[in-house]
């Protein structure tokens, strides 16, 4: 019995190993679509969103994506209702989770990045400060993205790290 048990243990574990693994890669995919300049990797991006589980982190990569794809869109009106959709999705799930240092680096990415004339830069401040106090709880991963988005960035610089 001792012998079944301990293998179930070993199965349960591969399991959420494997889980974390594809949340891992799919991280590093939509930070890929969301640095890159292709609306066709958006529009992939946001359909295989589509299809997971709603969950923070999925409504947070979705807002920014559509942030994104804003820029892609036809019609200066058709581009700011696009954004705008993106950015309640993210700014909701900020407000909802204050403190995550994830969700205040896609915000931060984008302001520095969107249009002066959206006016949506008015938490940059903010967003660098809680980024740079987090930093070094975050996983591996994840500062490997922020450390290689400072290094283009005019706003977070790496020496910030």
């Amino acid at each position: 019995m001792a012998r079944r048990k301990g293998s179930c243990s070993v199965i349960f574990l591969l399991l959420i190993l494997s889980a974390f693994k594809v949340i891992v890669t799919d991280r590093s995919i939509f930070y890929e679509v969301l640095s890159g300049k292709s609306e066709a990797n958006i529009d992939r991006e946001l359909s295989r969103l589509n299809t997971e589980k709603s969950t923070s982190l999925v409504n947070a990569f979705k807002g920014a994506l559509q942030m994104k794809k804003a820029g892609f869109v036809k019609g200066a009106g058709n581009k700011v209702k696009m954004f705008k959709n993106g950015a309640l999705l993210l700014e909701e799930e900020i407000k909802s989770n204050p403190k995550n240092v994830e969700y205040r680096f896609i915000r931060l990415s984008i302001q520095e990045n969107a249009p002066k004339i959206l006016k949506y830069n008015k938490n940059l401040n903010e967003d660098k400060k809680l980024i740079i106090e987090g930093f070094k709880k975050l996983d591996p991963e994840l500062q490997k993205v922020i450390k290689n988005y400072a290094e283009g960035s005019d706003f977070l610089k790496i020496d910030n790290f």
